[in-house]
């Protein structure tokens, strides 16, 4: 059962790169850092609550410009599917496709720590 309504938001950490080269193709493809969806199998999103958890966790040490983009899960497309994870305590969305550009509807620069 989704802990968040299918119509709600759900986000994304993105390196500036990354986003960048999504806007000219029409679509992200980057399941993570470092790791595409073609590896994964699908994208990597949170909640609200869980977005500050993942920073920490896997993007602590990144020095390149980050980005949270803001998705609307109702304009997505593709199945999002919320799913625990191994080794965590929750469930959070995947992304099981491309996420076309459109679908994301803020972009905010996010203070790294590196």
């Amino acid at each position: 059962m989704a802990t968040e309504p299918e119509s709600g938001r759900i986000f994304h950490l993105a390196l500036n790169s990354d986003w960048d080269a999504a806007v000219v193709a029409g679509e992200y493809r980057v399941s993570t850092i470092g790791r595409s969806l073609e590896q994964d199998g699908f994208l990597h999103a949170s909640y609200p609550h869980q977005v500050e958890g993942v920073r920490q966790r896997y993007y602590a040490d990144v020095t390149e410009p980050l980005l949270l983009l803001t998705i609307d899960r109702a304009q997505v497309g593709v199945p999002v599917v919320d799913e625990v994870p191994d080794g965590a305590a929750e469930a959070f969305p995947h992304i099981y496709g491309p996420l076309p550009v459109a679908a994301v509807i803020d972009v905010h620069p996010i203070a790294g720590e590196g």
